[in-house]
């Protein structure tokens, strides 16, 4: 049943899936939040693992970084292995200057400079989207927890190094923050009929140059993941 991508067995999936971007967050969260967690795939160093939280079984995945990245392990996920719900738990750039290092934002929607619903061939453009559900589960999540959110657009990006430097337009327009996964995975679960959605920390603020050591964007943004999990 294995993918070019991917070795696992159909079947060693559960059918919600968390989705860093690090391969290392993924192991990270397996160790410190999954019981018995168990390895499922390891191609390309994109470790995978399910386990169980509060008795309920979930897997964790890394993506790598980008759209084309995402879009081949979630398609995969969603496709090939009975996958229903993707939530993305990966690091974002604050855009919004509401926003601090280690804020939480839930991704409403996703604004892209992408061409990766070209694809659909649409005679309009796609709004790649959050599943509400899983939006209001995780809301919800947050309050139970006390756990402070923002929720609203996003912007999704192909370039990491921007010589437009556009996080300044995108800001008019009350864009929250700056990733380079979400539209993808958000394009990818309407196409197929699943769900998905994309909770962020905010670990650097490009327009003040502040951010987080890779180490801590490695193993400590820790609220996202529990929120994630509460929506299992």
């Amino acid at each position: 049943m294995s993918t070019p991508h991917n070795s696992a067995e159909k079947g060693d999936f559960a059918k919600t899936v968390l989705m860093p971007g690090d391969p290392l967050r993924a192991e990270y969260i397996a160790e410190n939040f999954l019981d018995k967690p168990r390895l499922v795939n390891e191609v390309r160093g994109m470790y995978a693992y399910t386990g169980k939280y509060k008795g309920k079984a979930v897997s964790v995945m890394a993506s790598g970084m980008g759209m084309p990245s995402i879009g081949i392990y979630s398609y995969e996920l969603f496709r090939f292995y009975d996958v229903e719900n993707i939530i993305r738990v990966g690091t974002a750039g604050a855009v919004s200057d509401k926003l601090s290092l280690r804020d939480v934002v839930l991704a409403v929607s996703s604004a892209t400079n992408s061409n990766f619903a070209a694809q659909y061939k649409m005679p309009g453009i796609p709004a790649p989207t959050a599943d509400f559900s899983l939006l209001k589960k995780a809301y919800d999540a947050a309050v139970s927890l006390n756990k402070k959110v923002f929720a609203g657009s996003v912007f999704s990006t192909d370039c990491f190094y921007d010589d437009s430097e556009s996080l300044a337009q995108w800001r008019k327009l009350g864009i929250l923050a700056t990733e380079m996964e979400s539209a993808a995975l958000y394009l990818n679960a309407a196409r197929l009929g699943k769900k998905a959605l994309c909770i962020c920390t905010i670990s650097d603020c490009p327009l003040t140059g502040e951010s987080c050591s890779a180490k801590e964007r490695e193993s400590s943004f820790n609220d996202m993941i529990e929120i994630a999990l509460e929506c299992v």
